[in-house]
Formats: structure tokens, C-alpha cells, sequence
């Protein structure tokens, strides 16, 4: 008699993916979210965001130097070398100053960021288990979520913190919620896939010195699962009748899709011939993953 077969645990097939900032922009506006998920429409960059992206790498490379050498000045001195690093992995950002003092004036204020940050914390005295990690699972109805943390603590306990850095300013009572969405998301993440429960999820606003910490149960954890599954009904919803309406607010002043918006008075692309699938690289990746298929 033929022994039976152990029972082999077959990857779950992925049916969609969300992140934090693309289910952000389903819920800011369903347009937008289509411009950016289906449409792939390229964003202009911004100072603004461009000043996070390089303030962000500066703090994950602030951790590869000795503890001892993690100074203010030590972040000051890494500044240039991310700009350069960023110019070169992405040209199109070194259009956004006129002339040297504006670029000068606008490094100041990412400094300023930075001592912003060593008012908050001492980083002599931590030694992060990770940073800038993808984290993501698919759950049982084959949606994935991703996302990459900025940092995750480990205690001597096993007690797992979530930081996230941000570099504006703190969000009012009655936004805090909106601002906790995406350490939920990752806490979930982390839960579904580690079985650790983060006991502390930490966003650390560099704009005005202040940080926001929460402590989330299963019942958070639960909720925000049934909160994506949920927004992601709709975005299927609104993808089969091929109807993604504009929600107008006050974010819409930095919207780069305004002339593409029945909202502002703009007409809206047709639909593409293709809908991407879940697997398809975004524009930013595109080239990453052609350099691959030729090495390989």
C-alpha cells in the first residue's frame, strides 16, 4: 500500500496588491488611484518629496556607521552624497532648482530635518534590526500587501517596534487616525507573517519635532484587515464598470492631474487596452527589471 502524499503548502495565487500609499489613494480620491495604479502616470517631482526621499536615506545610512559616530554632524556630511546618489538613479530630480542658492537653501532645510530627528531620539543607543524592509503577504482571498518600513526595533523581550519618519508636521487630533493607517497596514503585515504582535508603532514627524505612538491589539489588526479587503471589493467594483470618480479636496492643489480631472474641468483618459496585473513592475521599476532579464 502506497504511503498517503504529505500535503504540500502551494503558494496563494495574487488576485491584486495594495500598499499603504496606493490605498491611501483610493480612499483620497478613486481617480487619482487610477491614474497612478492603472494609467501609470508618471508624478513631477517635487521639493518636497524629493527633500523626504533623501532625509530618509541619509537616517537608513546614518545606522551603518559605528554608534558612536552617529552624530548630527555625521547626518549633515551624508546629505551631499544621497543628493548625488539620488541624481544619478534619477536625473529628472535635478531640474528642480533654478540655480545653486536655491538648491543650498533647500539642503538647509533638510538639515534642519535632520537636527529635527536628534531632538527625538538618540541613535548612539539603538541598533535597528532592520531598515527600509519590504514587508508583504497574501492573504487567503489572494490579495497581497506591501510596503517598506523605515525601521523595525527589536527588544531583548522579542517586542517589536514599527518607526516610520516623516517629514512634515504632526497631523491634529482628527487626522491622527489617517495618519495611523499605514503603521496598521504593516503591523498586519508583520503580524500575518512573523506572528508577532508589534507592541509599538512610532511615527516620528521631523517637520515640527513631535511623535505620535500607538499600541495595537488583534482587534486593530482585524479591523484594518477587513478595512483592506473591503477597499479593495470597491477598487474591483469601480475596475469592472470602468468608473473611477474624482472625490475633490483640498489635496487636490498638489495634484499633478488636474487638467486630466472632469473635476477641474479636464477630460479623462480612456480606458487603457490593458489593465496591469498585480505583478507588473511600476514605471520607476521598469528599467531595474529589464537590467535583471538581461543579466539573466
Amino acid at each position: 500500500m502506497t504511503a498517503p502524499t504529505a500535503p504540500v503548502d502551494l503558494p496563494l495565487p495574487v488576485l491584486g496588491s495594495l500598499s499603504p500609499s496606493r490605498a491611501g489613494d483610493f480612499m483620497t480620491c478613486p481617480l487619482l488611484f487610477r491614474y497612478r495604479t492603472i494609467d501609470r502616470l508618471p508624478s513631477a517631482p517635487s521639493p518636497a518629496a524629493t527633500r523626504g526621499t533623501v532625509v530618509h536615506s541619509v537616517l537608513e545610512r546614518l545606522y551603518d556607521l559605528p554608534a558612536a559616530g552617529r552624530t548630527l554632524d555625521a547626518a549633515v556630511a551624508l546629505l551631499q552624497p544621497e543628493w548625488e546618489r539620488l541624481v544619478a538613479a534619477e536625473p529628472e530630480v535635478a531640474g528642480l532648482f533654478t540655480d545653486e542658492a536655491e538648491r543650498r537653501a533647500w539642503l538647509g532645510e533638510a538639515r534642519e530635518l535632520l537636527a529635527g530627528y536628534f531632538t527625538l531620539e538618540d541613535p548612539t543607543r539603538l541598533e535597528p534590526a532592520e531598515r527600509e524592509q519590504l514587508v508583504e503577504v497574501v492573504l487567503a482571498g489572494g490579495l497581497r500587501l506591501r510596503g517598506i518600513v523605515d525601521r523595525l526595533d527589536l527588544a531583548p523581550s522579542g517586542d517589536l517596534r514599527v518607526v516610520d519618519y516623516k517629514t512634515g508636521r504632526a497631523p491634529g487630533e482628527m487626522f491622527e487616525g489617517k495618519a495611523l493607517f499605514q503603521m496598521k497596514f504593516y503591523a498586519l503585515v508583520l503580524w500575518r507573517t512573523r506572528g508577532v504582535l508589534p507592541r509599538v508603532l512610532q511615527l516620528m514627524y521631523l517637520g515640527d519635532r513631535e511623535i505620535l505612538r500607538y499600541s495595537p491589539d488583534e482587534a486593530d489588526l482585524r479591523a484594518t484587515e477587513r478595512k483592506l479587503l473591503a477597499l479593495w471589493e470597491a477598487i474591483e467594483r469601480a475596475t469592472q464598470r470602468r468608473e473611477f470618480l474624482p472625490r475633490p479636496s483640498r489635496l487636490c492643489e498638489w495634484c499633478d492631474h488636474q487638467s486630466l480631472c472632469p473635476a477641474f474641468g479636464g477630460t479623462p483618459l480612456p480606458w487603457p487596452e490593458r489593465v496591469p496585473g498585480p505583478e507588473d513592475p511600476l514605471p520607476h521599476q521598469r528599467a531595474a527589471v529589464e537590467a535583471a532579464r538581461q543579466a539573466g
